[in-house]
């Protein structure tokens, strides 16, 4: 007998809502829908703000491991060429030595003869 008492409540009470529903002008219920769309706006804001707050961590933590793994690895060794054995002199090394200036005082003389070089390369083959 509560069942059939509970269904009866129901039915009487969605009948007095839609009644009032029905009732109400074209003014309430634009409100009604604006406010109802700047909820579900703000909903969806404060979700994607949740979301970047719950990955915060996580990425920081990653952003820290890698850091920490870069740091301890160190720089990579440098392979120097080598001629029978020794270093070989890279252009830098040349550049920043003590005959620099010399160098750079004949740079025709060095560059008239890369040019034979090839030219003489060129002729051989």
């Amino acid at each position: 007998m509560t069942e059939a008492n509970d269904e009866r409540f129901e039915q009487q009470a969605k009948a007095l809502f839609d009644d009032s529903v029905d009732r109400l002008d074209a003014a309430t219920l634009s409100k009604l829908n604006q406010g109802r769309q700047a909820a579900l706006a703000e909903l969806s804001t404060s979700r994607s703000r949740a979301e970047w707050v719950r990955w915060a961590p996580a990425t920081g933590l990653a952003a820290a491991a890698l850091v920490a793994v870069v740091m301890l690895r160190g720089p990579a060794p440098v392979d120097t060429p080598t001629i029978n054995g020794a270093a070989a002199a890279t252009d830098f090394e040349i550049l920043i030595g003590e005959d620099s200036l010399e160098m750079i005082e004949e740079l025709e003389f060095y560059s008239w003869l890369d040019v034979a070089d090839a030219e003489v390369l060129d002729n051989v083959g």
